[in-house]
């Protein structure tokens, strides 16, 4: 069988893993394991990152007593994990595949460097055909560095290691025209560049995991943006991903349309880094209307108009219209007292190149 992409990451949501008791679902668990199988045997190269161990924490420890949520998620996260990991181990080794386990943190991906060992050490993993599971380490995150769900880590590492596609697998069949509990309700099958769904997005989030609809769309958008094809689709759906690897026409999921001009390494790195922005070059009207043009500019001094907060050169700042609105992230060339010194000045080097320019 011949399917339609050769690197792909898949997202499994904790309401795909996880019983309505809380429990882990081991045979949804199988079923899926059995299908990631089916295409690492036909050459794929397959990331999966899990959602899960909380919920399986919980589940084995079965704690009546009242915690602080950080003190829950770290104890459930550590005993819930092993045992995820566990589970899987004995599934894929039914099908004679090697698994390793990668836990990460926002933090492994704040600084190049970081961002670059951890690609390695997942690029050393699929070159000698090991299936790297990718799990949020819950244990040691704190409340203000952590993901804001396993999709939002998903997108991270569908960028970071040139997938051809990210699968996110939900409990539902993707985005809805409506609630997706009205059967009348219909899936929205495509969703180009720039398309505006907001008005369609589910606000709540889902039963066992942190996030919700507006994570999933917000992240596929972005990760579209970066030429990754994004599908949204039920997990629990018979064979869902040989379906969708195999295109199938009766599958029912939202497919995000990739980009397809070329995205450098280094922009989607920045593309995923304002919560480390160490601080915010304001510019005016004019030169946020140049880099929010068709052509691709440069952040120059002559359009700035406040630096706000203290940064070092090659720092990630974030960049605000006269507003203060969010227009986009970027790599600044110089130190933030260098950068006032140069504020409305012509005919200067730019205080962030294109190429370590990403726009929101």
């Amino acid at each position: 069988m011949e399917f339609r992409f050769k690197r792909i990451a898949i997202k499994i949501g904790s309401n795909v893993l996880t019983k309505s008791d809380g429990t882990l679902d081991t045979e949804s668990m199988s079923n899926l394991t059995d299908q990631i199988a089916k295409l690492y045997h036909q050459g794929i190269e397959i990331v999966v990152i899990s959602s899960g161990a909380v919920a399986s924490g919980r589940s084995i420890l079965g704690l009546n007593k009242k915690m602080d949520i950080v003190d829950q998620r770290q104890l459930y996260s550590t005993v819930g994990q092993a045992k995820l990991i566990s589970l899987y181990w004995d599934f894929f080794a039914k099908h004679h595949i090697t698994i390793g386990q990668v836990l990460t943190t926002k933090q492994n991906f704040d600084s190049r460097r970081n961002y670059l060992n951890q690609r390695n050490c997942m690029r050393v993993m699929l070159e000698n055909k090991v299936l790297p599971i990718v799990n949020e380490n819950d244990a040691v995150s704190v409340s203000e560095l952590m993901f804001t769900d396993n999709d939002e880590l998903s997108g991270l590492i569908a960028s970071m290691m040139g997938m051809e596609a990210l699968f996110i697998l939900s409990n539902v069949d993707g985005i809805y025209r409506g609630s997706p509990s009205d059967p009348k309700a219909e899936v929205i099958r495509e969703i180009k560049r720039g398309q505006d769904i907001s008005d369609f997005i589910q606000t709540t989030k889902s039963s066992f995991g942190r996030g919700g609809m507006q994570t999933k769309v917000s992240i596929a958008q972005k990760i579209a943006d970066q030429g990754i094809e994004v599908f949204i689709a039920n997990g629990r759906k018979e064979n869902i991903l040989i379906r969708l690897m195999d295109a199938a026409d009766d599958v029912v999921s939202t497919h995000f349309i990739g980009y397809k001009g070329e995205v450098s390494s280094v922009k989607k790195w920045i593309a995923h880094s304002e919560d480390f922005a160490k601080g915010e070059i304001r510019i005016n009207t004019n030169a946020a209307k140049a880099l929010l043009g068709d052509k691709a500019v440069s952040l120059l001094p002559v359009g700035v108009t406040e630096i706000i907060g203290n940064f070092e050169k090659d720092d990630i700042v974030r960049i605000v219209d006269e507003s203060g609105q969010s227009i986009g992230v970027g790599k600044v060339r110089y130190d933030s007292k260098k950068a006032r010194e140069l504020i409305g000045k012509k005919n200067q080097r730019p205080l962030i190149h294109y190429d370590y320019l990403y726009l929101e």
